[in-house]
């Protein structure tokens, strides 16, 4: 293995783990988004195309698209709620 494929590992590895310890749920977020992208580069080197696609698309695009949706209604439901309790 090469330095470039140590390194991507080991933001894998980074990535994962900080996405798990996060409280704050917008950071954890935008970390999944860079696991996502770290994983596509992983695809390609493997020469797996399909996959890196796939990883692409389906993992920092749409799943992060539908999160940040329902962090924004999450939201707007705690901001309903405390404007009513005023």
């Amino acid at each position: 293995m090469d330095l470039f494929e140590l390194c991507l590992l080991g933001l894998l590895v980074v990535c994962g783990i900080s996405t798990c310890l996060s409280r704050n749920l917008l950071a954890a977020l935008v970390i999944f988004m860079a696991y996502s992208v770290i994983m596509s580069i992983v695809w390609v080197l493997l020469q797996a195309p399909d996959l890196a696609i796939t990883e692409a698309a389906v993992g920092a695009g749409v799943s992060s698209v539908l999160l940040f949706l329902t962090l924004k209604k999450i939201r707007d439901i705690r901001k309903k709620d405390q404007d009513e309790k005023k």
